[in-house]
């Protein structure tokens, strides 16, 4: 079976607005997993991975309000350009925000805590979804509303709403509001062997740092979970990637 990132950040759906005209300078690096162990075996060393991460995060909080920070600013901004749920934040936005209001992020596993790292220590939105669970394509693009989507914590489904940026595969909705909240029909397991990683930037000056926090993501997780992996950056000029089993 292929995972096809394919159409997946030129989906268009019903003449809506298409995902690089609102965001021309998207760029999303993305690193595939096969044969990884996410089972936790060293809890403490993670731990401690994400505590040096939030030190890390608060050398971009330069400006008193919270908002006005730029790495905050950016996100906040891309989220007025489409329908979304009153009170959405970017997932970079809601993890800075807690660590700084002085509360400490958890360990999950493996995957998730060195995806919550590295996204605090270069400020950008990192996530993780477990390919095994996927329904064909995965695709960033805009929502038609009929998406069934069910989050953690919860046994209702929410679709989004129509127009709203989404990642999504045959069966509905995997991410809402771009990073907001994840499926947890997809999320990542200590089960999972099969994962693909992605780190989104709208910034192009911080190009740089997001091709800096792919190849650091990929370090680090590779020597954790192990398996084999492959790293790609997908953008306006490579819109799609096949990755066959």
């Amino acid at each position: 079976r292929d995972l096809r990132m394919s159409r997946g950040l030129g989906d268009v759906y019903k003449r809506q607005e298409p995902i690089f005209r609102l965001f021309p300078d998207v760029h999303i690096g993305i690193i595939v997993f096969k044969g990884a162990d996410n089972r936790i075996k060293a809890p403490n060393k993670y731990l401690s991975l994400l505590q040096e991460a939030e030190i890390k995060s608060q050398t971009f909080l330069t400006e008193e309000e919270f908002g006005d920070n730029p790495v905050i600013a950016i996100w906040r901004d891309a989220l007025t350009r489409f329908k979304k749920k009153k009170g959405v934040r970017a997932s970079i936005d809601a993890l800075m925000k807690r660590v700084a209001n002085g509360n400490h992020i958890g360990t999950i596993n493996p995957f998730v805590d060195i995806y919550n790292a590295i996204s605090l220590s270069y400020a950008l939105p990192v996530g993780g979804e477990d390919i095994d669970t996927f329904d064909g394509d995965i695709r960033l693009t805009i929502a038609d509303g009929t998406e069934p989507f069910i989050t953690l914590g919860s046994n209702k489904s929410e679709p989004p709403k129509q127009g709203e940026v989404i990642y999504k595969d045959n069966s509905g909705a995997i991410c809402r509001c771009w990073n907001w909240r994840e499926s947890v029909r997809t999320m990542l397991t200590e089960n999972t062997t099969h994962a693909v990683l992605c780190i989104e930037c709208i910034d192009k000056a911080r190009i740089p740092v997001l091709e800096e926090a792919l190849e650091k993501l990929e370090t680090i997780a590779a020597q954790e979970v192990g398996g084999t992996h492959q790293r790609f950056i997908l953008n306006k000029e490579r819109p799609e990637v096949i990755i066959s089993d």
